[in-house]
């Protein structure tokens, strides 16, 4: 059945509304995304010196002890916690679909249902594993586009403290990491306990001239938690960071293929068209030529 010179009309202009929308939204992302990868360069600044300062404390005879501390070792794992981050709405592309494919996977493949938790940031991941009968133990929902510290404080404050009171042995932050606008690459890392803090990598000279007003273990009972509750908050932003990325990307492709659709609707209206001005042509001809 031909297709109305009326049909495809109004499909052009539904289609044209559409792209709007969509070239709005990636727009909005795109400042999203500037926002947050400052944010992200801030934060880096931030932990880098966090990090010094612990394996300056940790470094040397004195802090041998130190080195004991029940956040920096290892105790037999019978329950694994882990932090999925995911978004709170869909328009990102294949953002979710990536962690939460590969979050099940790596489930099947290392766990049974029983040694395992799930602590998840986003709608997207809670409502997925709801919806297969993994119930998170804890869950965070609508978080800003740049959360702040204080969003997302009781929940990271919350999963330290469960590690501390040994609910879980091990602890995991999975998101996808933001690598560029068009990139960014799914992270399992370990968050606790903390394992990538090499005391060889001190300044010694800046080491003997510390002066410590408490032990370097009252000091590291206070700055091994915020080191940790820093770390997630880091995986937070640069997941959100990723999510921006991808919610910009996934408009730029819908505003494109609209066009695309757009072209093609132009050219089959022009034919038709054409084929109802040709035809119109030879009815006129027709009827002249019968009254000759």
């Amino acid at each position: 059945m031909a297709v109305s010179l009326n049909d495809i009309k109004n499909k052009i202009a539904s289609t044209k509304n559409t792209s709007q929308i969509t070239n709005a939204m990636q727009m909005v992302s795109a400042a999203k995304l500037g926002k947050s990868e400052e944010a992200a360069k801030n934060f880096q600044i931030y932990a880098s010196k966090v990090r010094k300062l612990l394996t300056d404390l940790l470094h040397g005879h004195e802090a041998q002890n130190s080195k004991y501390h029940p956040m920096l070792v290892s105790r037999p794992v019978k329950k694994t916690a882990y932090i999925v981050i995911t978004s709170d709405r869909g328009l990102v592309g294949g953002y979710n679909a990536t962690i939460l494919k590969s979050m099940m996977e790596l489930f099947a493949e290392y766990h049974d249902k029983d040694d395992f938790v799930i602590i998840s940031i986003g709608s997207m991941g809670s409502d997925f594993f709801r919806a297969r009968g993994l119930q998170p133990i804890y869950e965070l929902r609508g978080l800003a586009d740049q959360p702040s510290f204080d969003e997302v404080r009781k929940i990271i404050n919350k999963t330290v403290e469960m590690y501390q009171n040994e609910l879980f042995d091990e602890l995991y932050v999975c998101y996808n990491h933001h690598v560029n606008s068009l990139t960014s690459q799914m992270r399992v890392e370990q968050m606790l306990p903390i394992v990538d803090l090499d005391p060889n990598e001190a300044d010694e000279d800046y080491v003997l001239n510390l002066e410590l007003e408490s032990s370097r273990d009252v000091i590291l009972d206070q700055l091994l938690p915020q080191f940790a509750e820093s770390m997630i908050y880091g995986a937070i932003i640069d997941a959100k960071t990723a999510e921006n990325a991808a919610g910009m990307t996934a408009m730029q492709t819908a505003t494109d293929n609209a066009k695309k659709v757009i072209s093609d609707l132009t050219i089959q209206y022009n034919r038709a068209r054409q084929a109802a001005i040709t035809q119109e042509i030879t009815e006129i001809v027709a009827g002249a030529s019968a009254l000759e």
